[in-house]
């Protein structure tokens, strides 16, 4: 063997066992990179259980006895994100109660979103005559100093007045809230006042008023109904919810809960959405009893 092929080769026997070093080094690498994606993992599947734990604890369990209206309602938690909320409640005043939708960009904030939604809704059942503005207002103060860049939230809130049958509410976001009066073959859909909570944009708590007749019906969708995805990618979307609605039976309000949450779920082939979904139905009874203001 020739001098030059002998150093050639030990060159390259020198160069592979420098690459093989290399190689062993990466491979320990990769297996800590692997170790701490597997533990960040982990506490991210533990958040999520405490944050869908915590979300149903909050979750009214039972709706009041409000009388002139009947109430169904259903929360399903999302596999991978969602942080909604709702609530009903009566007022100090008895003849007046709220009704209290949120979606939130994320389980980051969720937490926080419910404590504070929490907080306001005391204060909004401790108070006499707050309309839904002042209330969006004091909430998006109570969140503002921990909103992270990203964090986002659509969010209703509306006061009704049994003794008009008034619905004085403001709406913020990409919620799905609709009206569909008795008399109309038409649903008129609750357009919203502006984006949703965030640090860039806290404004635009406008309230707005409809008037509510019997057999008339509120219909408030979270975000994670309207983005429900078919395996091939397409979302269920606003105007195939709107014509659901209007295909809807008209026997009750559980009825139409349910034929919700069924074409959306038949939509999406599952019954685990990946983002949390929240249907709240209500209807006035046949009967309206105006009173003396």
């Amino acid at each position: 063997m020739s001098k030059e092929l002998k150093t050639r080769i030990e060159e390259l026997e020198e160069a592979l066992r420098l690459k093989d070093q290399e190689l062993s080094r990466y491979r320990a690498e990769l297996q800590k990179t692997n170790q701490s994606l597997e533990r960040i993992i982990a506490d991210l599947t533990q958040e999520l259980k405490w944050v869908g734990i915590i979300q149903k604890a909050l979750a009214p369990t039972q709706i009041p006895n409000i009388p002139g209206f009947e109430f169904s309602s259903k929360f399903i938690p999302g596999q991978s994100g969602g942080g909604d909320y709702f609530d009903i409640f009566e007022h100090d005043d008895r003849l007046k109660f709220g009704v209290l939708l949120s979606s939130s960009s994320g389980y980051s904030m969720s937490a926080l979103f419910l404590s504070v939604l929490m907080k306001v809704s005391g204060r909004i059942e401790a108070k006499k005559g707050l309309q839904p503005q002042q209330a969006l207002e004091i909430l998006a103060a109570e969140m503002t100093p921990n909103l992270q860049a990203k964090d986002e939230a659509s969010v209703f809130y509306g006061v009704v007045d049994r003794r008009s049958f008034e619905l004085r509410y403001t709406l913020l976001g990409d919620l799905a809230v609709f009206h569909q009066p008795q008399a109309s073959e038409k649903i008129v859909r609750l357009e919203p006042a502006g984006r949703g909570l965030s640090l860039k944009h806290n404004t635009g708590f406008i309230d707005h008023t409809i008037q509510l007749g019997p057999r008339d019906r509120v219909i408030l969708c979270s975000e994670g109904l309207v983005q429900a995805k078919n395996p091939a990618g397409e979302a269920f979307g606003m105007e195939r919810l709107q014509k659901l609605l209007l295909r809807a039976p008209r026997a009750g309000v559980h009825d139409l809960r349910n034929e919700i949450l069924f074409r959306i779920e038949q939509h999406s082939e599952t019954d685990e959405p990946l983002r949390d979904q929240t249907v709240l139905a209500i209807e006035v009874n046949d009967r309206v009893i105006k009173l003396a203001k």
